[in-house]
């Protein structure tokens, strides 16, 4: 570095150093997970001696290109946001693989801007491992009440939270400028997410950034998406952006199937499988930005958003509609099962996949005070409705469907307890529940 830098390592033991890193030893409190935390005191202590504080687990590459970036954006972003990084790992084969980029994160299609030259955009993963402040961007976090606060967890785990906490209770944004991306990208040296569902292929992302560059230059904001995030911690019950092609489900599809309306498609891997056995389908996507990926799978587009979507296809019939994990975030899931029934061909079936709401898992979370829980069966606060077995039978009676079949998702830690019920234990025991329905 070109630059004065001083360098402190935070441990719970301690540990012989190079000469000129000083080390911090001891745990904001016995949980070692609020190790990260500790950084915080010490910057607020310091915070007239530098002109930039930068916070980084110990396994991320920050270059001098990378500061040089941000300081940057810096100039040209307003004052409650700030310049973020992603993180990026290189596979054997030597391309980018993007760890940030998985489960129910992903790009806010109506928060994507052009600023003079750059395009700049909110993505919903706010933590990378590391982040930068300026002394004034500090000074503000400070003051603002949200900083030097307690270990504590909320959107994220306890980790996570310490390096997320400038973005999610300081007033600040994270921003990340997709229009210089290779600068605000920092190395995961572990390469630990290669290959795994925990890390978005270069092919994939690259399509979803070309969409953000469209939507940034063409100065138009997109139709709302669909709903995909609850607001509970660690998002719980969020629809995945990347869900794997499952064969417990593609057994569920009628042999007899040659049309199918997949809503809430994500990147389209469960569908390209039904594309590749010769089933038209077509997609009613999460947002415009993942929809370019499933399109690469061979999946028809219908964009907007739902009522849009719906609107647009109201004169054709489905012999199969998917609905995957989404339908227990749609604000009116019943009103919309009942739109799709009209929609579906006279022989037509209904494939649901969605979590199961068991009370008893409910009840220990809230014995445990762990913060949010509280307020699940209230959609306005948390996103989500705990839909039940029984309620979905009520739903699919009302509009002329039975479930024909139902099998349960029960994990293995748990299947002892099916002893205790008998056999009939899976609406209380499983975590996800997977319904073929068919007209009565």
């Amino acid at each position: 570095m070109p630059c004065k830098v001083d360098i402190v390592v935070l441990s719970n033991v301690t540990k012989d150093l190079p000469p000129g890193v000083s080390i911090v030893v001891g745990l904001p409190t016995r949980d070692p997970w609020s190790l990260p935390f500790a950084h915080k005191s010490i910057f607020a202590d310091r915070v007239c001696d530098y002109d930039l504080f930068i916070y980084s687990e110990d396994d991320i590459l920050i270059t001098h290109e990378n500061i040089q970036a941000f300081l940057r954006m810096t100039n040209v972003l307003p004052e409650n946001e700030i310049a973020g990084f992603l993180r990026v790992e290189v596979g054997p084969d030597g391309r980018n693989y993007y760890p940030d980029v998985h489960a129910h994160f992903h790009w806010d299609s109506q928060r994507v801007r052009t600023t003079g030259d750059h395009t700049f955009a909110f993505f919903t993963n706010e933590h990378t491992a590391c982040y930068m402040l300026t002394r004034q961007q500090l000074q503000r976090a400070i003051d603002s009440g949200g900083f030097l606060v307690r270990p504590h967890q909320g959107k994220y785990d306890l980790a996570c939270t310490a390096s997320t906490d400038p973005y999610t209770q300081c007033g600040f944004t994270k921003m990340i400028c997709v229009s210089e991306l290779q600068a605000f990208l920092v190395r995961h040296l572990p390469n630990k997410y290669v290959g795994t569902i925990y890390a978005l292929e270069e092919e994939d992302f690259n399509r979803q950034l070309e969409v953000l560059w469209r939507i940034g230059h063409e100065g138009q904001t997109p139709l709302p998406p669909l709903t995909s995030e609850t607001q509970l911690p660690c998002c719980v019950w969020s629809k995945s952006y990347y869900e794997p092609c499952r064969p417990e489900i593609l057994e569920l599809i009628p042999a007899s199937t040659r049309s199918v309306l997949s809503i809430g498609c994500g990147w389209g891997a469960t569908e390209n499988r039904l594309v590749r056995s010769g089933i038209d389908v077509v997609g009613v996507p999460l947002d415009p930005v993942i929809a370019p990926c499933a399109a690469g799978r061979g999946v028809k587009i219908v964009t907007g958003s739902l009522e849009t979507a719906l609107g647009t296809l109201a004169d054709q019939l489905f012999d199969c509609i998917l609905i995957l994990h989404i339908l227990h975030l749609l604000r009116d899931p019943a009103a919309v099962l009942a739109r799709l029934i009209r929609m579906l061909s006279p022989a037509g079936s209904l494939v649901l996949g969605m979590p199961t709401f068991h009370w008893l898992k409910l009840l220990c979370w809230q014995i445990q005070r762990r913060r949010g829980f509280k307020n699940v069966g209230n959609y306005n606060r948390t996103g989500v409705h705990p839909i039940s077995y029984g309620v979905v039978r009520r739903w699919l009676r009302t509009c002329g469907l039975v479930a024909d079949t139902v099998s349960f998702n029960i994990p293995e830690r748990r299947k002892f307890l099916t002893r205790l019920f008998l056999g009939r234990g899976g609406p209380w025991l499983a975590d996800e529940m997977l319904m073929l329905c068919k007209r009565q």
